[in-house]
């Protein structure tokens, strides 16, 4: 008892004053006060967070579901990371056979969390207070929290920008905290779709994913933006009704913004040079593309012409 607590006055029982028997809680109700929230949904881990998240940008595709009844089942782990870990949930209204499968993306906890080369990629990203940069700058837990955040972000952010503008992306469904819900690229069972690294591709089908791939490198450099670490295991092949092997850009939390970052062509050229470097070891045929043009019209794409130096020739 603290010192400064003041002592709870008990009043006396006399000798011939009958006991009040005290009630027995049954078993089975300390399990349950014990074993479950009551406040939880009666199926799946917990209530839909839709309420009080950031939403995805409008028109919503027509498989997002919205209704505060809706609960969220986990349905395992699709991919672990240094950053982030890839869960495969699903959202469905209790009593109507609506669900649908997402990938629910969790930034790490401050001490699980390896955020590599992170100095470079948030050059052009700055918070107001000075006490949060301060944070940030020092890694300490709380700012490795904010920075988080900021991953979390950033990536919801640009996700809602590119796929606004028809750049093929998974479309963002919310971000809530540090947990990001996109769109589930996969089949109907949880099977992830394919990265492009595990594919071994012909030469037909390698020539149309670099067309894919043009074209969306142009849409992020249109917005000014490099994806920062692209490379053939963060873009996926999608099969759809409509197009067999869709190819889809993933994993943007450090989207750099090419002319606001002192390192931004860097970043562009490397992301270039390193994809580039894959398509052609796998034969694509220098009269289809060639990294050097490729990087000269993404330059000439964010404003940035002159540029050439970083192409290293």
């Amino acid at each position: 008892m603290s010192r400064f607590e003041p002592m709870r006055s008990r009043r006396r029982r006399f000798d011939d004053e009958p006991r009040t028997p005290r009630r027995r809680v049954p078993l089975t109700e300390l399990d349950e006060r014990a074993g479950s929230d009551p406040d939880g949904p009666p199926e799946g881990d917990r209530w839909s967070t839709w309420d009080g998240a950031e939403h995805g940008p409008d028109p919503l595709p027509h498989w997002v579901i919205t209704e505060h009844a809706a609960v969220d089942t986990e349905l395992g782990v699709v991919k672990t990371g240094k950053e982030a870990d890839v869960h495969l949930v699903e959202r469905a209204v209790p009593g109507t056979g609506r669900g649908v499968l997402m990938a629910a993306k969790r930034y790490r906890c401050a001490e699980h969390r390896m955020f590599h080369r992170d100095a470079g990629y948030l050059e052009g990203r700055r918070v107001r207070r000075s006490r949060e940069t301060r944070a940030m700058a020092n890694r300490t837990g709380f700012g490795r929290d904010l920075l988080a955040g900021q991953w979390a972000g950033a990536e919801f952010a640009a996700l809602a920008r590119l796929w606004s503008s028809g750049v093929a992306v998974p479309y963002p469904v919310q971000v809530h905290g540090t947990e990001l819900l996109l769109e589930f690229l996969g089949t109907d069972d949880g099977t992830a779709a394919p990265r492009l690294a595990e594919l071994r591709p012909d030469t037909e089908t390698l020539c149309d994913l670099w067309h894919q791939l043009v074209d969306a490198l142009l849409g992020l450099a249109r917005h000014g933006l490099t994806h920062g670490d692209l490379s053939a295991y963060n873009l996926l092949v999608h099969s759809t009704p409509s197009d067999p092997r869709r190819l889809v850009l993933i994993d943007l939390p450090q989207v750099v913004d090419v002319v606001g970052n002192p390192q931004g062509p860097e970043f562009l050229a490397r992301d270039v040079r390193r994809i580039g470097d894959w398509f052609a070891a796998r034969g694509l045929p220098p009269q289809v593309g060639q990294p050097d043009i490729l990087l000269d019209e993404l330059l000439v794409a964010v404003g940035m012409p002159g540029a050439t130096g970083t192409s290293q020739r």
